[in-house]
């Protein structure tokens, strides 16, 4: 596919310049836009002027990080460029972490300064002075240079640290705008975690381009609904989302009998394999274009891009063709296979990562030498995806070659999980796997220490809610909320199918029986003396609405959301549901969930809100 740039090829303009450049060529246009105040790009850089004079008054420069720990975009995003102003590189403390998870990042990143006031920031963490301080000199930087690290998940329990360089991430902005054809006058809107490599794709392209970088208030998840609504208000004219979230808002335009806002051009969509029907449909009745993309965080992102209308006889969504800077290739043991043929998808050129922060060991393992290029000291990542070229020169993907799996756009090694399981003293085994309906939410089977506890084989129970919370509040502490098994069952055993693995379909069927059947639990009359499954009204409405969205056809009124699966997209899903439904939905956000986790008390919410609306 496109030949790569070979490493230390002079000639690209560093990240800075990029941005230097959009800020002569268009200094009055907005550049940061928050719901508050719209920064031109005259505006950011003086402010980013005074702030990276004040980080390398603090010892900021060439080598080191700077971390970030804001609990808004914008100020994140000011941050970065700053960040880079100064010399240095940024890593940015998402303040959905848990405590423990954002403590270990703290310490293994050894940042030298920390900026940001959020409840997440550490210990020194201060926001400098306005733009009436002095600008600094020019700080000397140099291609090989750490830009930032972000952290992925890792098989090791761990997550990895990436340290991409400079001249990786001017690479990679200058050819996600020129493929995605940016110009000063779009605005990309910023939706993504701030610890999630894809804020990387919506500010650098966008500061490159001369466009602007539209920002929310905080970084709470914006259900279907309020994306809409946020796009049309902003006049967003591109869009990043993860493939379930792009479904969730693809089907809610469906049942609203709307269309995407009239400036958005461009929705990019990536994380997980795209299933083909959606994304015709899109195409048929939507006027934004889509733009399928595939990468890695130690590619710095997005390599390929797809962007073409889907031939009737595909069945997969293609993943595209790769960025300049970018070398693609299909391989088998190591070597290049011809196009048609499936092998291991390979990344090549000056857009990949440095390697793993203080993890040699990892780094020589998924970044080897590239025997075959012509320039010495040429690298390639090993992706563990499958994949191969079609007629058309598209990448395919084709699968995992591990068991490594993607929810919500996340990588996730579920070892990890599975490790931090079996850690509770009551369990002896355990497995995770994604749920097979959705693939937005882990399932979680253990084998519990005590064969007493075991269910009869063949069957999987549900734990009770203490026990639940047992093995649940640990993981809380110390892993991402994606990461989290939200659907537990306790089983006898673990099955292996014919080739000695854990046979995940049969005990998905030993679910579907757990939830087929009504335990003896929810057939107890709930304290109040109503009945445990009301037949019509309100509740009935609202229970068979949870038991629709959940795919759980025996959940009781008093069952919680989240202890069955129930997640951000599925919270969006059941309330757009419930619009349909109650006037009184109307305006409700998914966060409701948190403090109304069952049917029986989202019914007696929405009648509160029923009972003031008239």
């Amino acid at each position: 596919m496109t030949p790569a740039t070979a490493p230390g090829t002079p000639g690209a303009p560093d990240v800075l310049a990029l941005f230097d450049r959009s800020v002569r060529a268009h200094p009055d246009a907005p550049a940061v836009v928050t719901p508050r105040r719209v920064f031109t790009y005259e505006a950011v850089d003086r402010l980013t002027d005074a702030w990276a004079g004040s980080l390398a008054r603090r010892g900021a420069g060439p080598g080191l990080l700077v971390g970030l720990a804001f609990p808004d975009p914008a100020r994140t995003v000011l941050g970065m460029v700053a960040a880079l102003k100064s010399g240095a590189g940024f890593t940015v403390l998402d303040d959905r972490l848990p405590a423990l998870a954002r403590a270990a990042l703290v310490a293994r990143t050894e940042a030298a300064v920390w900026l940001g006031d959020g409840e997440h920031a550490p210990d020194g963490a201060y926001v400098p002075a306005g733009p009436d301080a002095p600008r600094p000199a020019a700080a000397r930087h140099w291609p090989d240079d750490p830009a930032y690290v972000l952290f992925t998940s890792g098989s090791t329990g761990e997550p990895k640290g990436t340290v991409v360089e400079r001249d990786a991430l001017a690479r990679f902005a200058a050819g996600v705008a020129e493929r995605l054809e940016l110009s000063s006058g779009d605005r990309w809107l910023q939706v993504a975690s701030l610890g999630f490599d894809v804020i990387i794709e919506e500010v650098f392209p966008t500061l490159a381009a001369g466009a602007a970088v539209v920002c929310r208030a905080d970084t709470r998840a914006l259900d279907a609904e309020e994306l809409h609504t946020t796009m049309a208000r902003t006049r967003t004219t591109v869009v990043e989302l993860s493939t379930q979230y792009w479904l969730e808002y693809a089907r809610w335009l469906t049942a609203a009998g709307l269309t995407t806002p009239p400036e958005l051009r461009t929705v990019v969509v990536g994380g997980e394999r795209m299933d083909p029907a959606p994304y015709r449909a899109w195409q048929a009745r939507q006027p934004a274009a889509l733009a399928h993309v595939y990468g890695l965080t130690e590619c710095t992102v997005s390599s390929t891009f797809y962007t073409g209308r889907l031939p009737d006889g595909a069945e997969e969504v293609p993943l595209g063709t790769p960025l300049r800077d970018v070398e693609i290739t299909v391989r088998e043991n190591g070597r290049p296979v011809p196009d048609g043929e499936a092998g291991e998808i390979h990344i090549g050129g000056p857009l990949l990562a440095r390697g793993f922060l203080g993890d040699e060991a990892a780094t020589s393992r998924r970044f080897v030498p590239d025997p075959s290029a012509p320039v010495p000291g040429a690298r390639l990542y090993v992706t563990g995806d499958l994949g191969r070229i079609d007629a058309d020169g598209h990448l395919v993907f084709l699968g995992r070659v591990d068991d490594q799996v993607k929810i919500r756009g996340h990588r996730l090694e579920p070892a990890r999980v599975e490790r931090a399981l079996c850690e509770n003293p009551e369990v002896d085994q355990a497995v995770v796997f994604p749920d097979p309906e959705t693939g937005t939410a882990l399932w979680a089977f253990t084998v519990p220490a005590d064969p007493a506890r075991a269910p009869l084989p063949g069957a999987a129970v549900r734990p009770a809610a203490a026990e639940r919370e047992a093995l649940v509040t640990p993981l809380e502490r110390s892993l991402p909320d994606w990461a989290v098994p939200r659907v537990h069952y306790r089983v006898a055993v673990l099955p292996k199918n014919p080739h000695g693995k854990i046979d995940k379909r049969l005990l998905a069927a030993w679910a579907a029986g757990a939830e087929g059947a009504t335990p003896a639990s929810r057939a107890e009359p709930p304290p109040d003396g109503s009945s445990p499954t009301p037949r019509d009204g309100p509740l009935a409405t609202v229970l068979e609405t949870f038991r629709e969205v959940l795919g759980a056809p025996g959940l009781g009124p008093d069952d919680d959301f989240f202890a069955h699966g129930g997640q951000s997209l599925l919270a969006m899903r059941l309330l757009a549901r419930l619009r349909d439904s109650f006037p009184a939905a109307q305006g409700l956000r998914a966060s409701a969930l948190f403090a109304s986790p069952t049917p029986r008390l989202v019914a007696a919410a929405l009648d509160e809100r029923e009972t003031a609306r008239t």
